[in-house]
């Protein structure tokens, strides 16, 4: 069974941290690129983060220098540290696997950025 569950969001302030978890089970996790998406009200998903099966990391523009992706294969979980958290970056966040071979999504978890 298939499952990504995603935690970690909450309400912070303006320049605030949230670190976010996805625990992946039911593939071969470490064989694939992951990446974070988030999908704000009225606007569509976004990639936010990506890690390749390798380490190679990409990030949205938005996000560069504020947030850091990273994975531990052996525990089959990915995690984005967000740092210097804006409004802007209120959305439900996800996981999945990157490229062109996404999974259905979880649940996501929230994340609020507000004063």
């Amino acid at each position: 069974q298939v499952q990504l569950v995603e935690s970690g969001g909450g309400l912070v302030q303006p320049g605030g941290s949230l670190r976010l978890s996805c625990a992946a089970s039911g593939f071969a996790f470490s064989s694939y690129g992951m990446g974070w998406f988030r999908q704000a009200p009225g606007k569509q998903r976004e990639l936010v983060a990506r890690i390749s099966s390798g380490g190679t990391t990409n990030y949205a523009d938005s996000v560069k220098g504020r947030f850091t992706i990273s994975r531990d294969n052996a525990k089959n979980t990915m995690l984005l540290q967000m740092n210097g958290l804006k409004p802007e970056d209120t959305a439900v966040y996800y996981c999945n696997r990157a490229g062109l071979s996404f999974l259905a999504w979880g649940q996501g978890t929230q994340v609020t950025v507000s004063s």
